[in-house]
């Protein structure tokens, strides 16, 4: 299933705040450099849809805030 994601780098803490059933707010702790805020991301979702970080794809939005990943359930 495809998700849409703001993402808030930097943030004070973790959270994820789900809006619908496909779009969420996923704040994190790492900066938005090297990929790092996209990497604490995908864990972040991982522990909330209980699956490996392994299943949770990336698809668009590598730079920005609005992102787009697939989770595979």
């Amino acid at each position: 299933m495809k998700i849409f994601v703001k993402a808030k780098p930097l943030a004070k803490e973790e959270k994820i705040e789900k809006i619908d059933e496909i779009n969420f707010i996923v704040a994190v702790k790492e900066p938005p450099k090297g990929g790092k805020a996209n990497g604490a991301i995908t864990k972040a979702l991982a522990l909330y849809f209980n699956v490996a970080p392994s299943r949770i794809n990336l698809v668009s939005g590598f730079s920005s805030r609005q992102k787009v990943f697939e989770v595979l359930l």
